[in-house]
This record gives C-alpha cells, sequence and structure tokens, in this order.
C-alpha cells in the first residue's frame, strides 16, 4: 500500500504556511508515507522549488504537484493535473466552478472540493453555487472525505456527499505547520510515481482507504466561522480575483475554449 497525504502547503507556495517543503518530506516520512501532493493556493511554487533544490536528495519519496484553487462561486477546490501541464490559468484565482472544470477535463486533469462543509469562506457546499446546482457536484472526480483542519461532523457530511453523487474519497491533512503533518492519509493500491499514475489511481478505483484524526479545536479555530471571517475572507478573495480578472482573461483566450 501506498500511503500519501493528499492536501499540504508548503512556505515556498502559501503565504500562509509555515513548513520548508525538506521538513514536510522528513516529518512525512516519520510516519510511514510514501509521497505527498503539495496544493499550494493558486501556484506550483511549492513543488516547483522541490522539483528545483531538493528532487535529488528525495529520490525515496513521491512529490507531485496539485493546487487548491480559489474560485469566485465554489470555495477551494484541489485541482491534480497530468504529468507537465502547468497552466498558469491556474495561478490567477477567481474563475467560476464550472468554468475550471471545463478547462481542467480540457486538459486531462481531475479535480474535486476540499473541506467541502469546512468554513463557510472557502468551502463550497457552503456556497450558493452548489447549494442551487447540485448537478456540479457530479462533474467532480473526487471528495476530499477527511480533513484534519475540519470537524469530525464537517467530515462526516463529506463523506456521505461522496457517497451519495458515487464520487471517491481522498484524506489530506491540510497542514499548514507541523504540527497537523501526517495526520490525515490516502492509501493507494498500485504504485504512484506522478501525477498521471495518481489520476488513473482516483478515477479507476485505486484508493484503499482515507482519514486520519481531526486536530484539537481550539478557540482561535472557531473564529474562522464568524461573520467577520466569512466575508472578510470572500471580500479578499474577490478583490485579488478582480485584479487578476485582465491577465487571467488573457490566458483564457490563449486556451481557445470559448468560456462563458
Amino acid at each position: 500500500m501506498m500511503k500519501f497525504d493528499m492536501h499540504c502547503h508548503t512556505k515556498a507556495g502559501s503565504i500562509d504556511a509555515k513548513i520548508p517543503v525538506e521538513q514536510y518530506i522528513s516529518l512525512l516520512k516519520a510516519h510511514g508515507f510514501y509521497g505527498m501532493l503539495i496544493t499550494d493556493h493558486d501556484t506550483y511554487k511549492g513543488y516547483r522549488y522541490w522539483a528545483d533544490n531538493c528532487r535529488s536528495s528525495t529520490e525515496d519519496f513521491v512529490v507531485l504537484a496539485g493546487v487548491e484553487y480559489d474560485t469566485k462561486d465554489a470555495g477551494h477546490i484541489l485541482v491534480i493535473m497530468p504529468d507537465d501541464v502547468f497552466l498558469p490559468v491556474l495561478r490567477l484565482r477567481g474563475m467560476s466552478v464550472e468554468l475550471l472544470q471545463k478547462i481542467v477535463h480540457h486538459y486531462g486533469g481531475i479535480l474535486g472540493p476540499a473541506h467541502p462543509f469546512g468554513a463557510r469562506s472557502n468551502s463550497a457546499l457552503l456556497r450558493n453555487k452548489l447549494k442551487k446546482n447540485e448537478y456540479l457536484i457530479d462533474d467532480f472526480d473526487f471528495i476530499e472525505g477527511f480533513n484534519t483542519c475540519e470537524t469530525a461532523f464537517a467530515n462526516q457530511l463529506a463523506q456521505k456527499l461522496a457517497q451519495k453523487h458515487g464520487k471517491p474519497c481522498i484524506g489530506g491533512s491540510d497542514s499548514h505547520k507541523e504540527d497537523y503533518v501526517g495526520m490525515a492519509f490516502t492509501t493507494f493500491s498500485g504504485e504512484i510515481r506522478c501525477n498521471n499514475d495518481l489520476i488513473a489511481a482516483i478515477t479507476c478505483g485505486g484508493i484503499l482507504d482515507f482519514g486520519g484524526r481531526e486536530r484539537k479545536f481550539l478557540p482561535k479555530h472557531r473564529k474562522r466561522h464568524s461573520f467577520a471571517a466569512t466575508w472578510g475572507f470572500r471580500a479578499y478573495n474577490r478583490s485579488l480575483g478582480f485584479l487578476y480578472s485582465p491577465y487571467r482573461n488573457h490566458n483564457l483566450k490563449k486556451l481557445n475554449l470559448h468560456h462563458r
């Protein structure tokens, strides 16, 4: 069995993360993990840092490239593209979930909602878009069924959602600091050496198990569900999405997908 952490944030790629990728790898190996999927926010910087600086020293550990994309209407979505497909538009937050699904699938990638019942500001099933358009859930390829940084109840709801729509579940720690590294896992039946292997495993029934343990919730963690935190983040996300829109539209035109 190949055990992966499928939701990892690194200091080199996420401004709110504190773990250098070298330390992340060392901690996961100590917990018996075989690999990790780097899912920094709207960037491949963390993965590229590993590829440029650490690849040769971590040949016994698999590091794969993903993105946690900030949509304008459905929160955070985990994206996994085929080998050597790094679309610039995935670095520019603010696309609709429908357009993101279209682009990712056009280029052979897969995607699914991160922590779908987590914080109101960034979780897909607590946003009106997916509440009103449940058919969009069927266009996802997987659902994050376990996230260390969410409550047990939120994870249970995610798993029920996956069961209802017939989607495989993955587990990830969503670690931004070292305390939570190794607390969530996804195990695969076959060997995973590259993104193409990972996509095949997720889409063809190669997930054996997923799960972990939730972190201890503290008062500071509960504040993220407050009105101020929710609407503050949404305003921040919308503002950045608007600022990036000229560059995003330029990159979308290059893709020639006749986007709306």
